[in-house]
């Protein structure tokens, strides 16, 4: 367990806050007809120009700055030259290095109008983030955030992906401890201040299965139902979780 000083959560939070930056100017871009592709370039030139790494790129033979999870991909989707279509729903995850240290952040945006059912998981795969993010505080337990992100997907319905958890994130893109989207509370490692957790459910209308395509990278639901991804860097301490990159942005926010 790695915990970190307040300067370098300030450094976190720098960025941090360039993802934000990323995704932020992706929601102005998304809309019927841009291809992941074009969405792709545009991170990489913002991440560029602020003089900092894209993290995905070439990470473990990764070909692309972000990934780009069309409706049934859950994870990992690979950035292509296909036009995206009205009703989609997309997940972009995007990842910088910046002055030494990582920052991750992801989040599912609608393509024009979509179908209630696509609405209703984004709604609750956000919601069941920001309770998992609330249960990030010292003294807590690990897997009291799991449980704050499982018990909200599944009152509604939904199930939690369990092929893939957050992370610990610093100076790595993937740092212990694991961070599971369920599990019982009150057990697992214990919180402490310094603790910095990329906390990201994934969340599926039909079962929790998972495929993965030829390309090794695209992970998709088995049963071919909609996913949602949403995750945030956040930072434990003694004032409660902090987002990272998201200023002013606490638990509640």
């Amino acid at each position: 367990m790695i915990l970190r000083t307040a300067g370098e959560l300030e450094l976190m939070n720098e960025a941090n806050a360039l993802v934000h930056e990323v995704l932020d100017g992706i929601a102005e871009r998304i809309a019927p007809g841009i291809t992941t592709r074009e969405l792709d370039r545009f991170a990489e030139e913002t991440i560029r120009r602020a003089g900092a790494v894209p993290a995905f790129l070439h990470y473990r033979g990764y070909p692309a700055t972000l990934c780009t999870s069309v409706d049934d991909v859950i994870v990992h989707g690979i950035p292509n030259d296909a036009p995206l279509k009205a009703g989609n729903i997309i997940g972009v995850d995007c990842g910088v290095l910046h002055q030494g240290f990582y920052g991750d952040a992801a989040r599912t945006f609608a393509v024009g109008e979509i179908t209630e059912e696509a609405a209703r998981l984004m709604r609750v795969t956000e919601e069941s983030l920001r309770r998992g993010v609330e249960q990030a505080r010292p003294g807590g337990r690990l897997s009291d955030i799991g449980h704050a992100v499982q018990s909200h997907v599944e009152a509604h319905g939904f199930s939690v992906v369990r092929d893939f958890v957050g992370h610990g994130i610093g100076t790595a893109l993937h740092e212990d401890p694991q961070v599971p989207n369920y599990g019982t509370p009150g057990e697992g490692l214990r919180l402490r201040s310094g603790m910095v957790l990329a906390i990201e459910p994934m969340v599926n209308v039909g079962r929790a299965g998972v495929r993965v395509d030829a390309d090794g990278w695209t992970a998709r639901t088995e049963d071919g139902s909609l996913s949602a991804h949403f995750e945030y860097s956040v930072a434990i301490t003694e004032n409660g979780p902090r987002i990272l990159g998201r200023s002013g942005h606490s638990a509640a926010a």
